[in-house]
């Protein structure tokens, strides 16, 4: 078998960025000796405890991705090193009888923000990581598309969800993808009161076909001119599941999508302006 050189490419038509921090250093560590900022790194459930367990069972070095850890100063101002991802490794090689220390790769994040950046550039395009999770880490990180998505949930009492729970109220969600678009497709004011309309009406939780089918509604002339958003929050309220049950059945007739003929459902049923007399 012949071997290949690594080669560079041609990047000639690039303007390659300057490094604004130094490579990173390995250092071999104790994991019981790691911190993690529950602000920007999930707990861990059921399917991670899961993961972790197998982990240990079958422990490969050769298979072992170290940490990326960073070096900041905790309330009682000493210096710790902080987990920006691979809590599970470190979970699982602090549960394993047969290892006691661990290589981590320490980067130059000296404070939440940008190990919140970090964290979103190890995860961004990583299965497992969830919209919510980068979400948060965003928030934390300070981008601006984050707040204004966390300003307008907050102003419509929207709750966002870190994890699934065991039992929904009313306003949460963990719809953030659909949240997140129609704050980029709108102005900060359309986004809230399309959620005002949902979270009004009780909904437990938020859907992503909820939030699609009243921004249809609420934003296509040939429906918003028809009716008043309270009217529309009225008739979500009282519909209730049977709207999108009935919605089911009507979007594998019509061959639509169930948010689209759930948004049909909804304004059929919903009460609708008088016309001004002629």
């Amino acid at each position: 078998m012949t071997l290949r050189h690594i080669y560079p490419i041609n990047i000639s038509d690039l303007k390659p960025t300057v490094p604004l921090t130094g490579e990173p250093i390995f250092e071999s560590v104790d994991p019981t000796s790691l911190f993690v900022d529950p602000q920007y790194q999930r707990d861990i459930g059921e399917r991670g405890v899961r993961q972790i367990r197998k982990m240990i069972e079958g422990w490969d070095w050769s298979k072992f991705r170290a940490p990326v850890c960073a070096f900041e100063k905790d309330e009682d101002g000493n210096e710790v090193l902080k987990v920006i991802d691979g809590q599970h490794t470190c979970i699982a090689a602090a549960s394993h009888p047969h290892i006691h220390r661990i290589p981590v790769q320490i980067v130059e994040a000296p404070d939440q923000q940008t190990q919140a950046s970090a964290f979103i550039g190890q995860n961004v395009d990583r299965l497992g990581v969830t919209k919510l999770q980068l979400h948060q880490a965003a928030l934390t990180a300070g981008d601006e598309h984050a707040r204004d998505v966390q300003n307008v949930c907050d102003r419509a009492g929207v709750k966002i969800l870190q994890t699934t729970p065991h039992r929904y109220e009313p306003g949460d969600t963990v719809a953030i993808s659909a949240i997140s678009t129609l704050v980029k497709k709108h102005s900060v004011m359309k986004a809230r009161q399309i959620l005002d309309v949902l979270a009004n009406a009780k909904l437990a939780p938020i859907k992503d076909a909820h939030i699609r089918a009243a921004e249809l509604l609420m934003t296509d002339d040939e429906f918003c001119i028809a009716f008043e958003p309270e009217d529309l929050t009225r008739e979500i309220e009282t519909a209730g599941a049977s709207a999108e049950n009935e919605a089911k059945v009507f979007a594998v007739t019509h061959k639509l999508p169930q948010w689209r003929a759930l948004a049909s459902i909804w304004f059929k049923n919903t009460r609708k302006k008088r016309k001004a007399a002629a």
